[in-house]
Formats: C-alpha cells, sequence, structure tokens
C-alpha cells in the first residue's frame, strides 16, 4: 500500500543517481575496423580492463593478426561473426567505409547495442575539417542504415597513440556519450569508466552529434600546435 501525504498525494519517489551505473563486465565487445588505429587502442584498453573483446575487419587474416599481437584474450573474427558475437559493438571504421560496412551488418547488428565513434572529416592543406553527413552526422547516418539496433555514439575524441601506449596506465578524458535511450546511453558510460581516467557523460540525444564528431578537427589543431595528445574534460559534473 502507498503512503500518502496529508494533501492525499503520494510522494515522489527519489530521483535516480546519474551516476548509478549498470554492471557491464560480463558483455562482450566487438570493435569493426579494430586493425585500425582507433579500433586497435579502444580493443586493448577495454581487453585491459577485463572485458571480453572480438577484434572484426573485413579480412580475417588480419583481424587475427591484431588479435595476437595485442594478447589479453581478444580474438580476431570477421566483421559479420564479430558483429554476431558480440553484445556493444563499436564502429571505429574509417569514414569512407562507413556506410557500406554498416549496410553490409544490417542482419547481424539487429538488437545490438551499436556504439559509433566515426568522425567524418576532410583534411587539406590548412588541416582537418569537419564534414557534414546528409543525415547530419556519422551517428545519425549509422541509426539510419541499422533500424533494428540500438545505436549511440562515443569515444569520438581519443587519442589512438595514448590509447595504444602500454606504459600508460590511465587515459585522463571524458567520453561524451549520445543516444535516444537512457538505458543504452548508462551501458556505454560504464564501458567508458572501466577504463581506468576515463568517465562516460551524457551529452544529448543523437541530433547532437554532428558538433561533437566535428569537434576532433580543433582537437587535431590543438594537437599539431601543442605537440599534445589532448582529450576533455567537462567541468562541474
Amino acid at each position: 500500500m502507498t503512503s500518502r501525504d496529508s494533501a492525499g498525494t503520494a510522494p515522489k519517489a527519489p530521483a535516480k543517481d546519474t551516476w548509478d551505473l549498470p554492471d557491464v563486465s560480463g558483455l562482450v565487445v566487438g570493435v569493426l575496423g579494430g586493425t585500425g588505429d582507433q579500433g586497435r587502442g579502444l580493443a586493448y584498453r577495454l581487453a585491459r580492463a577485463g572485458q571480453k573483446v572480438i577484434i572484426g575487419s573485413r579480412a580475417v587474416e588480419r583481424a587475427e593478426t591484431a588479435a595476437a599481437e595485442l594478447g589479453l584474450g581478444i580474438e580476431g573474427a570477421d566483421n559479420a561473426e564479430c558483429a554476431r558475437r558480440s553484445d556493444v559493438v563499436i564502429v571505429a571504421v574509417p569514414w569512407d567505409g562507413h556506410a557500406k560496412t554498416l549496410e553490409t551488418l544490417q542482419e547481424e547488428l539487429v538488437g545490438k547495442l551499436v556504439v559509433d565513434c566515426v568522425n567524418p572529416l576532410g583534411f587539406d592543406k590548412k588541416g582537418a575539417y569537419a564534414l557534414k553527413p546528409e543525415e547530419g552526422s556519422a551517428a545519425e547516418q549509422a541509426a539510419a542504415l541499422l533500424p533494428d539496433s540500438r545505436v549511440t555514439a562515443a569515444f569520438h575524441h581519443l587519442s589512438a597513440v595514448l590509447l595504444q601506449d602500454e606504459s600508460i596506465e590511465e587515459i585522463d578524458t571524458d567520453v561524451m556519450v549520445l543516444g535516444e535511450v537512457r538505458a543504452d546511453t548508462d551501458l556505454v558510460q560504464a564501458l567508458a569508466g572501466r577504463i581506468p581516467g576515463m568517465r562516460g557523460v551524457f551529452a544529448g540525444r543523437l541530433r547532437n552529434a554532428h558538433q561533437v564528431e566535428s569537434l576532433v578537427a580543433n582537437l587535431i589543431s590543438v594537437n599539431r600546435r601543442y605537440k599534445a595528445h589532448a582529450g576533455l574534460r567537462v567541468t562541474d559534473v
């Protein structure tokens, strides 16, 4: 029986703690594009934190070679097998292969939590600059191509150099996480938090993904000027 106050109204349930995140330690994480620098770095950090990781590639031999080099129980598979066997699938493929890769994996990604970390960028003699896909962002393109998947966006602003450096114990950065369903973004935040020094911060719905992806062009400029591997921290949160 629900208790009521003197006005006859039921008391409000306490607000959910925004940092009360789920246990994701038992989830299998697949990394599409796991033989590239960013994917390889993410695979290494997550496996080092105790996550079961499968690297995906168009060529299974490349995936198996990369997995063997990284160790930590990481497995290699072709992209389709990686998607089928994983609970969470990180998309870390080059932008020019983004749409084609996802189109070929629609069936394997049904019901999966997909984390898009692709940054649509162009490069010229002035440096890096943001591209804007027809759908608005890489993450929104993924959502359009994968209507039966749970698409989120995260891990855009991480230095592949730092991720792959075995001598570095902690990655000092926040990860901006975007998505439509709180339960899904909570899972991605929790996954980011498995990596020492890293924290996942909710940053809005997928319609806000373009500016998050685009910010990488600015970070590239920072890194070139200051010879750094810059990340982001969100203050007062």
